[in-house]
């Protein structure tokens, strides 16, 4: 995939200091972009762009974009990756995570529009809901509960995803949405709530991994550095997806904690907790479109990413130990 944006271009990434929209902007910086930085700070933290302090082609502001986007100057691209991305974190912050997919994303696709600028919108497998065919194409429809505990965030989704295909269609608007399946790697948050932080941390600290059910249920991993490849290939692309990003890395649950306390050296016990509703049973990309389109092609095996992962996780508990 040739590469379109970089060297000469503006780039704002909604999000900018989370976990993958702060891996997004090193990735642009790399490219030689300016890149503009908006988080309200909810879950991303400033931590993760404090080395950018003195990079002149970097610039941060502080601002809720459910409220508007205050960034001025030509932009030729906005990624829109602000959203809590967590069960537990969402479920504590229901409405703004609906603002945040619904009012957040008519500000930056209105701002598209105004600076003719490429518009990319981070959406999720969540939009397939638990369903019930495997592996999931970008075609598939989903089975998503619309007033379940989970639909706060599905929901929201699966509206930015409407938005953004009406702009595109009525307005002429460039458009491109990806679907993000299950990443993990350096600057997720330790309480972030998910499956690999949880597991990570419980085993670190020699604590009982807890895994919801039996344990039998999949999901489909993906390291931060594959899927930011895919994401930056989809915005070169011009295509307008969606396009579903992520691996065919599918694991149980319990088979997941036991590789992690493996690889932690942990004498942690795997003990298994109440499931809760509207889990998904399974989860894994049909990667053919991204393949096809985009040359995608992770290269990040599990054992490798989560050696990375369980590494940056033991640094962050010994500054937090120490301080």
């Amino acid at each position: 995939m040739t590469q379109t944006y970089g060297e000469g271009h503006r780039v704002l990434v909604t999000g900018g200091a989370g976990f993958v929209g702060s891996h997004l902007v090193d990735a642009l910086l790399a490219r030689g972009a300016e890149v503009v930085a908006v988080d309200n700070l909810i879950t991303g933290s400033a931590a993760n762009i404090a080395h950018l302090a003195g990079e002149p082609r970097f610039s941060f502001v502080e601002a809720d974009v459910i409220e508007g986007i205050p960034v001025s100057g030509k932009l030729d691209a906005i990624l829109h990756f602000a959203s809590p991305a967590s069960p537990p974190v969402y479920q504590q912050f229901p409405v703004e995570t609906l603002k945040v997919g619904s009012y957040a994303t008519f500000n930056c696709l209105d701002l598209a529009k105004e600076h003719g600028a490429r518009f990319l919108m981070a959406s999720t497998s969540e939009c397939y809901g638990d369903p019930s065919v495997h592996p999931q194409p970008e075609s598939y429809w989903g089975n998503v509960n619309p007033i379940g505990p989970r639909s706060m965030y599905d929901e929201a989704k699966r509206f930015s995803e409407a938005v953004t295909s009406t702009y595109r269609n009525f307005h002429g608007v460039d458009t491109a949405i990806v679907r993000i399946f299950n990443t993990y790697g350096p600057r997720m948050s330790i309480s972030d709530g998910r499956a690999i932080p949880n597991f990570v941390a419980q085993a670190l600290r020699g604590e009982p991994i807890t895994v919801h059910g039996d344990g039998s249920q999949t999901r489909s991993i993906c390291y931060a550095s594959d899927l930011v490849a895919g994401i930056l290939a989809l915005l070169d692309s011009g295509q307008p997806g969606p396009i579903n990003v992520g691996t065919t890395h599918e694991l149980t649950m319990a088979e997941l904690a036991k590789l992690i306390v493996t690889l932690t050296g942990s004498a942690s016990e795997v003990v298994f907790t109440d499931r809760p509703k509207d889990d998904p049973e399974m989860r894994r990309p049909d990667l053919t479109l991204a393949s096809e389109l985009l040359g995608y092609a992770p290269k990040v095996d599990p054992e490798e990413g989560l050696r990375e992962t369980i590494a940056y996780f033991a640094s962050t508990l010994s500054a937090t130990a120490e301080a």
